[in-house]
């Protein structure tokens, strides 16, 4: 395995003609798709990765400059689909790894047959002509207390983002990766991510696009996954899932699962 591969903890499993490669979101690791990789492993190749800056990657290797914005985490993509000389994948991006696939699908359509978006967002901050559910006081206030108390912050931001029930297991398995983020990366992270607008990208994309939006998100309103349908460059589909939360793979399996399945195997009809 090659430095890359080791950095992003690759594992491959299944040995299927196509390949799906599985990008997970903010305070996440390739965990977060286990619900869903057991349904996949008899049909697919499965590449899976951990983001850089993930509390299960090396922290000396996070370059601060590097991922000071998206397009770093969107050539650790290429090259690890470049290494493994992975033809053309469908590729599954939950959250911010969906917006970091919309950036690699421009820079090298060839490397991807799909997208498969869920709860993705190509800004947060409201605009005059957008809403995107933030104000910047919301997030001024969100990065002060993750400054002042990492460990009390996670403790209240996860319930808030997975949604339902305080006790679940889906809060517990998010609160722990989480805090296993290094404090002054997650911070770094998640400003790059509140902060970003790639709006200006999404005409250039020409890979179809597949977004699943939950009907209730803390993070991303309904309405953005519309906006990314009416901008997108190329084909694209929304299918928004009677679901609470930002990370419903994790949160509603039951739910989630069978419509992920169905956008991986099916593509769009026009």
């Amino acid at each position: 395995m090659g430095i890359v591969e080791e950095a992003h903890n690759v594992k491959i499993l299944g040995s299927g003609e196509q390949t799906v490669v599985l990008a997970h979101g903010f305070g996440t690791d390739q965990s977060v798709w286990k619900h869903l990789v057991p349904h996949l492993v008899d049909d697919y190749k499965i590449i899976l990765f951990d983001n850089m800056g993930a509390g299960t990657t090396n922290p000396d290797y996070f370059d601060f400059e590097r991922y000071s914005s998206l397009e770093g985490y969107a050539y650790d993509v290429i090259a690890i689909l470049e290494d493994l000389k992975i033809p053309g994948c469908i590729y599954v991006g939950h959250s911010v790894s969906a917006m970091i696939g919309v950036i690699a699908s421009i820079a090298r359509p060839d490397l991807f047959t799909k997208l498969v978006t869920v709860s993705a967002s190509p800004r947060y901050l409201n605009d005059s002509d957008y809403y995107g559910g933030f104000e910047q006081e919301d997030l001024d206030q969100l990065f002060e207390a993750m400054r002042s108390n990492y460990k009390a912050w996670c403790s209240g931001f996860a319930p808030l983002v997975v949604g339902g029930d305080m006790d679940s297991v889906a809060i517990q398995e998010f609160s722990r990766t989480l805090f296993n983020m290094r404090p002054d990366i997650a911070l770094s992270v998640l400003q790059i991510i509140f902060l970003s607008d790639l709006r200006h990208l999404l005409a250039h994309v020409t890979v179809p696009c597949h977004l699943i939006q939950s009907m209730k998100d803390l993070a991303v309103p309904v309405v953005v996954s519309e906006y990314l349908h009416q901008h997108l460059g190329g084909k694209s589909i929304v299918e928004v899932i009677s679901t609470e939360g930002h990370l419903p793979q994790l949160s509603s399996p039951d739910v989630v699962i069978p419509v992920l399945l169905r956008h991986i195997r099916h593509d769009i009809v026009v």
